[in-house]
C-alpha cells in the first residue's frame, strides 16, 4: 500500500495558492483593523490634550541666504558633509558638483559615465563620494585623487550587481568601508567597497521584501545595522543587516509610492513621503502609524512629497512637494509652521531634495529649476 500524496494538477495548485493568498488579504484586513481600533488617538491629539503649543516662526526665523547655480539640468539628489561645509549635489547634466556651503564656491565638478544619475552621497570623512542611477552602477569617487588628461576625476571604484537602476544610497555611519543602496529591481544591497561585493541583499527572491522598486533608504545613525526603505508598494520596511533573509517589520498606511523615508533623530520612529500627499510618522518598536501630515490645497488636491528631512530636535519635519512648495511642519501638532515655497528666493520648481547639515544650522534643497538653495535659521532661534 503506497503512502505516497497524490500529485496535483497545475490547475489544482493555482486554485491553493489564490485560496491562501485570499486568507492571508483577509488576515492582513483583519490585523489592520484591530491595530486601529486599538489606537484612539494621534501623536498630534494626545499633545494638544497635554495642551503643547505649536511651534511659531518669524519672518527671520529661517531665510535663504545662499543660491547655488552651477547645474544646467534638474537637481535629483543632495548630501551634506559631516564638518557642514561641504555639499555634493547630483544633477540630470551629468555632473557632480560639490560645493563649499559657505562661499558658494565649486570645489569639484566631476563628469559622470551616465548622466542620468539619481542619487549621491558623502563618505563619513568626507573623502569620498559615491552615485548611482540608470546605468544601474554605484560609482565611487576619491576627492583626493588626482585627475586626468582631460581634468576629470576618475572613478576608484565600481560596485556592480543591481539589475535595475539606483534610486538611493547612503554610507553606513562611521564607515568609509560600507554603504547601502536601493534600486529598481525592488532590493538594497549592503556593499563592501573594499572588495566591490555584495555583502547582503534584503528583498529580491524572499517573500517579505519589497515588491516595486525601492525608492528610499535611510540608516539608523544611533543603531547602524538598522534601516528602513520606502518602495513603489506603497510600504515601508525595516531591516537588520545581521537578518538579510526578511524584513523586520513592514509598515502599510499610504496609498501611494513611498518617495523619501528618513529616521528620527532618536532611531526610535521614522518618517516617509508619499506619491499620495502626506507625511506619515511610524514607530519602529510597536509598528504603529503615529501621525500623519497631509495639508489639502484650495482645489482639494494635494501634490505629491518627493523628500523629507527631520530637524535636529526632531520637533519639525521638513517636506518638499512637486509643485515647489517646501512645508515645515510641526511634528509634535501636525500643523504647517512655515511654507518655504511661499517666502522671496524660493525655487521656481519641484522641490526634488533637501538636507540638513549636520549641526541642525541650516536646510539645504535641490529643485528640477537647477538650483539648490541653502536656508539658514536666524533671529532668536538657531536651530531647532
Amino acid at each position: 500500500m503506497s503512502l505516497s500524496q497524490p500529485k496535483m494538477s497545475v490547475a489544482e495548485l493555482k486554485e491553493r495558492h489564490l485560496a491562501a493568498t485570499d486568507t492571508l488579504n483577509n488576515l492582513k484586513q483583519r490585523l489592520n483593523h484591530t491595530r486601529r481600533s486599538l489606537l484612539d488617538t494621534d501623536l498630534a491629539g494626545y499633545a494638544r490634550s497635554q495642551g503643547k503649543s505649536p511651534v511659531t516662526f518669524g519672518p527671520t526665523d529661517l531665510v535663504c541666504c545662499r543660491t547655488l547655480q552651477g547645474h544646467t539640468g534638474k537637481v535629483y539628489s543632495l548630501d551634506w558633509t559631516s564638518e557642514r561645509n561641504r555639499i555634493v549635489s547630483a544633477s540630470q547634466d551629468g555632473r557632480l558638483i560639490v560645493w563649499n556651503a559657505l562661499t558658494r564656491q565649486k570645489i569639484h565638478a566631476i563628469k559622470l559615465p551616465c548622466a542620468w544619475v539619481m542619487a549621491t552621497a558623502f563618505s563619513p570623512t568626507g573623502q569620498s563620494i559615491t552615485c548611482g542611477g540608470l546605468d544601474s552602477v554605484c560609482s565611487i569617487f576619491n576627492l583626493n585623487s588626482a585627475t586626468d588628461k582631460d581634468g576629470n576625476l576618475p572613478v576608484s571604484r565600481t560596485l556592480c550587481g543591481h539589475k535595475g537602476y539606483i534610486s538611493s544610497c547612503q554610507y553606513v555611519p562611521d564607515e568609509d568601508t560600507h554603504l547601502i543602496t536601493g534600486s529598481g529591481d525592488q532590493t538594497c544591497v549592503l556593499w563592501d567597497i573594499t572588495t566591490g561585493l555584495k555583502t547582503s541583499v534584503f528583498g529580491g527572491e524572499f517573500q517579505s521584501g519589497h515588491t516595486a522598486d525601492v525608492l528610499s533608504i535611510s540608516i539608523n545613525e544611533s543603531n547602524s545595522r538598522m534601516f528602513a526603505s520606502g518602495s513603489c508598494d506603497t510600504t515601508a520596511r525595516l531591516w537588520d543587516t545581521r537578518m538579510a533573509s526578511r524584513a523586520v517589520r513592514t509598515f502599510h498606511g499610504h496609498e501611494g509610492d513611498v518617495n523619501s523615508v528618513k529616521l528620527f533623530p532618536d532611531g526610535n520612529r521614522f518618517g516617509t513621503g508619499s506619491e499620495d500627499g502626506t507625511c506619515r510618522l511610524f514607530d519602529i518598536r510597536t509598528g504603529h502609524q503615529l501621525q500623519v501630515y497631509c495639508q489639502k490645497h484650495s482645489d482639494n488636491e494635494t501634490p505629491p512629497v518627493t523628500s523629507i528631512t527631520f530637524s535636529i530636535s526632531g520637533r519639525l519635519l521638513f517636506a518638499g512637494y512637486t509643485n515647489g512648495d517646501c512645508y515645515v511642519w510641526d511634528t509634535l501638532l501636525a500643523k504647517v509652521v512655515l511654507n518655504l515655497g511661499s517666502l522671496q528666493d524660493s525655487h521656481e520648481g519641484r522641490i526634488s531634495c533637501l538636507g540638513l547639515a549636520a549641526d541642525g544650522s541650516a536646510l539645504c534643497t535641490g529643485s528640477w529649476d537647477t538650483n539648490l538653495k541653502i536656508w539658514a535659521f536666524g533671529g532668536h532661534r538657531r536651530m531647532i
